[in-house]
């Protein structure tokens, strides 16, 4: 397996493999073109995005700056709006569904390390290369209709069912059920949403 395989199969893998480096630096290049752009220049923001991101629907909205690892491994669904200042670790796969509200300053992660440092820290590469730690990954998914407010972190192998709502600061440690308000550290549901909206909506 080459090391984005292990990567994307939540096998511990090499973050200095000169293929994810590549790939690393090419998203680290489209982002800062992204976030150097004037606001309103709709046009090139979106050219960009369709270069960076693995998947991206209609109608989308992000707002800069913004900032992710790959980029590729990000599949966002239509009418999504995602607030300045998110952090997407997209080590492993990042779906986000349709209609999708993200607050500003909310960090999805999908890697982590042994918690053991002799198995957190790689040997040593040859002389002048830096030493990445050891990774492993799990996808986040987030349903449809869902509202992350700012500041929240979504921790790797989530799940985020559909038309749930994580309070701002809220750190998501497990899956959240569909039709649910979620919120605290770690962030547990704490009262249902109505399936279908009031009919005088």
């Amino acid at each position: 397996m080459t090391e984005r395989e292990k990567m994307l199969a939540g096998e511990l893998y090499d973050c200095g493999d000169p293929e994810l480096i590549e790939q690393w630096h090419a998203a680290k290049n489209l982002t800062l073109r992204y976030n150097s752009l004037k606001s309103d220049d709709f046009k090139r923001k979106q050219r960009i995005l369709k270069k960076l991101l693995g998947g991206c629907g209609e109608n989308v909205w992000i707002t800069s700056p913004f900032y992710v690892d790959y980029g590729n491994n990000i599949f966002l669904g239509n009418h999504c709006e995602i607030n300045m200042n998110c952090v997407f670790l997209d080590d492993n796969r990042i779906e986000i569904g349709d209609y999708a509200l993200i607050g500003p300053s909310v960090q999805i992660y999908t890697a982590f390390h042994p918690a053991d440092f002799r198995e957190r820290f790689a040997l040593p590469r040859k002389e002048g290369e830096f030493a990445f730690c050891r990774t492993q990954t799990a996808p986040v998914k987030i349903g449809n209709g869902v509202w992350i407010g700012g500041g929240a972190v979504i921790l790797p192998g989530v799940t985020i069912g559909d038309n749930v709502t994580i309070g701002a600061g809220s750190v998501v440690t497990h899956s959240i059920p569909s039709y649910t308000i979620a919120c605290g550290n770690p962030c547990r549901p704490i009262r249902s949403i109505t399936e279908k909206p009031p009919q005088n909506l």
